[in-house]
């Protein structure tokens, strides 16, 4: 009888345990927020002075906010391409923002892995709304084909540059809608790049729709949104001579200030940002999905000089060298901020040193399953989770970048590293006590350019797509001044 009562104990004992230990540790939702050309410096909590950002401001300090975080290059689809794979873009299919001649090298191929596709097959639900980058229609790049179940915004990153688009694409079916775009207007005429001759529908606002709209419908299980919004990236092919590129329906709280007119648009599509996740952080809440979804917000690059608005004017790139286009900091430095209430630390500061190819093995890991092999990725989980004796770290973080000829760079500990052409010389970078990048000392550190050079020729993979191109940038990235 003694046996029997330790045995019927034991038994309750691990009826009572199991589903206490399975509500402590659930497999979270997630959601990756990811803006387009916002500069680290644009929201308050990076130090921002003149535009308001108070939800994402509320979302650092109910969370934790990284100050080391890389995007996964300085233009916007092979950004996405390493955010997508986990792969940076030494080894990554898509290098670069194709142009006609490279439009294969702007699809993904069957044969990659996108974290969508790991988390769809753990039973995740999975969708994607905004701006895509990496498949044209009927190839096998589109989202359908690469892992999500829903997908509704743009397929082409040139289509994204217009605000008040003639369609957008819901699956793999085109959506007209109430805009009229002259076909033959700026750019290329089947996306109609210029101004909308009738303007009624705001992309960005379908979006923020679009994304409440599909949480609510998916939230009884785990999911997956990939909430990529194009703000506040200018419409440069509808500037049509006016200088004012940033298209935004209105500019709310900015409309009275002594600013130029781009710089109060772009204030406003940053706000109008911030509103609409401040709305799907709400909803969240009102769900009951807080303490059950795991929110990470972004940007694809540094901050744009383009669309007439001013960088400088709002310090975009805060103490950084650099911008768009640049492989010093202020081009690749981005803001990353993580909420998960009850997980995450509220008000944390983090330091630890990660970017994009790193989500593919943290959304793995927090899902419970293998991510696919052969990757440059660490989960950054342990970091978030605070603990930070289980957190591995990178040996060196790598980009390269295609255009305007060839550039490297990689972030080796403190070190930074710059080589603006094939036949450059490499500049090195303290950035424990130059976060500029101001002071190029290489020439006192022979032992680290020879480690760095190493790397320049081990990290990369040669491409078809992407091919050395000898030279590199004309004009290497401003110093801050």
């Amino acid at each position: 009888m003694t046996d029997l009562r330790l045995l019927i104990t034991l038994g309750a004992v691990l009826l009572a345990w199991t589903p206490l230990r399975a509500a402590e540790s659930p497999r979270p939702s997630i959601i990756f927020i990811l803006a387009d050309d916002l500069g680290r410096g644009d929201l308050g909590c990076y130090g921002q002075k003149k535009i308001q950002t108070p939800c994402l401001d509320r979302m650092a300090v109910d969370g934790m906010r990284f100050t080391q975080f890389y995007a996964g290059s300085t233009v916007c689809a092979p950004s996405r391409c390493v955010l997508m794979t986990g792969r940076h873009t030494g080894h990554c299919w898509v290098r670069g923002n194709a142009g006609k001649n490279n439009a294969r090298g702007q699809i993904l191929r069957p044969q990659d892995v996108t974290v969508a596709k790991v988390l769809h097959d753990a039973g995740y639900a999975t969708g994607l709304v905004g701006k895509w980058g990496l498949g044209e229609p009927d190839t096998s790049g589109i989202p359908t084909k690469q892992g999500f179940d829903y997908f509704f915004g743009y397929l082409n990153q040139l289509h994204a540059h217009n605000y008040y688009p003639a369609f957008l694409w819901r699956g793999e079916q085109r959506v007209t809608l109430k805009n009229e775009v002259p076909p033959g207007n700026v750019g290329d005429g089947e996306f109609g790049q210029g101004w909308a001759t009738k303007r009624i529908e705001y992309s960005h606002d379908l979006f923020a729709a679009e994304a409440l709209k599909w949480v609510e419908q998916n939230h009884s299980k785990p999911f997956f949104l990939y909430l990529a919004i194009t703000t506040p990236h200018a419409n440069n092919e509808g500037m049509r001579g006016t200088g004012n590129g940033q298209e935004v329906p209105d500019l709310g709280i900015y409309k009275d200030k002594d600013w130029t007119e781009p710089n109060k648009g772009y204030a406003a599509m940053v706000t109008r940002m911030d509103r609409d996740i401040g709305r799907l952080l709400s909803l969240l809440k009102r769900l009951g999905l807080d303490e059950r979804t795991l929110v990470m917000f972004s940007s694809d690059n540094g901050p744009q000089k383009e669309g007439g608005a001013d960088f400088e004017f709002f310090d975009s790139n805060g103490p950084l060298r650099g911008i768009k286009r640049d492989l010093y900091d202020g081009g690749i430095r981005t803001p990353f901020i993580a909420r998960w209430p009850g997980r995450i630390k509220a008000g944390t500061v983090s330091d630890h040193v990660g970017y994009f190819g790193d989500f593919m093995a943290t959304a793995a890991e927090l899902a419970d399953v293998e991510p696919p092999p052969n990757l440059d990725s660490i989960s950054f989980a342990p970091t978030l989770l605070g603990q930070p004796e289980r957190q591995k770290r990178h040996d060196y973080l790598y980009w390269e970048f295609h255009e305007r000829g060839f550039s490297q760079a990689v972030r080796l500990g403190d070190w930074k590293a710059v080589r603006l052409g094939t036949k450059k010389p490499v500049e090195l970078y303290d950035l424990k006590s130059d976060l500029g990048e101001e002071h190029d000392v290489a020439a006192q550190h022979l032992d680290v350019v020879a480690k760095v050079e190493l790397l320049l020729k081990t990290a990369h993979t040669d491409s078809e797509c992407f091919p050395i191109r000898e030279g590199g940038p004309k004009k290497a990235g401003a110093k801050k001044k």
